[in-house]
């Protein structure tokens, strides 16, 4: 199995096996404006993440209320060359309260379309390479959805489409109305959370069936794996409960402590580990890593060069899940 490739880089050539998630650039997530700081440490993230290999950048409308996308725009307008050296991935669908109505999902062609043209303007690019839904609208129709997609791909406003956090279900319900396959499934996925992974194993375990959520995940990774479907996994470090210096919860420590003797025994950062932990699953999962420290960032790109047995894939999932498997 060549872990070096996933079946984004089908329709994205140079893409890579780890995304930046831009969700913390731009500064607070405030009306406030980005100041030269908070500019220039998303120029220190972005370079660091362009060190260590890493050329699809993962935004949404939403982050710090427009301003990650903002940020980003203006390290581009100030160093021009650097769109040619990168992917931009979007997405849209998430609404927040105001004056017509609570904070809501919305997948209209109106919405879908709207929004791209905000996302470009911010970002400061003609295209984006990848628009992903942000959340499934319980009112989508996807007629509608295709209608959008086609007008903005006709327009080479975006380059391809997926979707996030979506059941195989839903997944497969939309892609009967489109006239291009779906590219992406973004979904949150980690050594701290487990579902994705004990619907598959453990779906006769009454533990593992009790996790909340855990029954949604049923044929999920099955799915993406048979149409060519890219699983990117969001929240891929668990937020440092397994790499931080002590466990911040009594359930984590086993996991933690294993983590930090493999780390150890193999010369690798822990964060590493946990990536290589995700890309090691045949689905070529390719995780998104949400922080903005150089430092870390730095310590991600060493997942690239780990070569996960299938024992201590296992390991840690058995030491994760807290109990053995069924």
């Amino acid at each position: 199995m060549d872990l070096n490739t996933h079946p984004l880089q089908r329709l994205l050539p140079g893409s890579s096996r780890l995304v930046h998630g831009c969700m913390g650039l731009g500064g607070g997530w405030n009306h406030e404006p980005s100041t030269e700081a908070d500019i220039a440490r998303a120029h220190a993230a972005v370079e660091a993440a362009l060190a260590i290999g890493i050329t699809l950048f993962d935004h949404a409308d939403i982050y710090t209320l427009g301003k990650a996308e903002s940020t980003f725009g203006t390290l581009m307008r100030r160093e021009p060359s650097l769109r040619e050296r990168l992917l931009l991935q979007s997405k849209c669908g998430i609404r927040f309260q105001d004056a017509a109505g609570p904070k809501r999902y919305d997948l209209s062609a109106v919405y879908i379309e709207a929004q791209a043209e905000l996302s470009l303007a911010r970002l400061g690019t003609d295209h984006l390479d990848l628009l992903l839904l942000h959340r499934p609208d319980a009112l989508m129709e996807p007629a509608e959805i295709a209608e959008a997609f086609t007008r903005l791909r006709q327009a080479g406003k975006v380059r391809h489409f997926g979707v996030s956090n979506m059941q195989a279900g839903q997944m497969a319900w939309l892609a009967r109305a489109l006239d291009a396959p779906l590219a992406v499934n973004q979904l949150e996925m980690s050594l701290g959370h487990l579902e994705p992974f004990d619907a598959g194993s453990c779906f006769n375990d009454p533990q593992a069936l009790a996790r909340p959520g855990a029954l949604a995940w049923a044929g999920v990774l099955e799915h993406c794996q048979q149409e060519n479907i890219q699983i990117q996994a969001w929240g891929s470090l668990a937020q440092g409960r397994f790499s931080a210096a002590q466990a911040r919860s009594p359930a984590d420590e086993p996991a933690r402590a294993l983590l930090a003797r493999m780390a150890s025994e193999q010369g690798v950062s822990r964060e590493g580990l946990l990536l290589a932990w995700l890309m090691r699953h045949p689905a070529r999962i390719q995780p998104v890593i949400g922080s903005s420290d150089p430092a870390r960032i730095h310590a991600c790109g060493e997942a690239m060069r780990i070569e996960m047995s299938r024992g201590d894939w296992y390991a840690l999932y058995q030491a994760a899940r807290g109990a053995e498997l069924p």
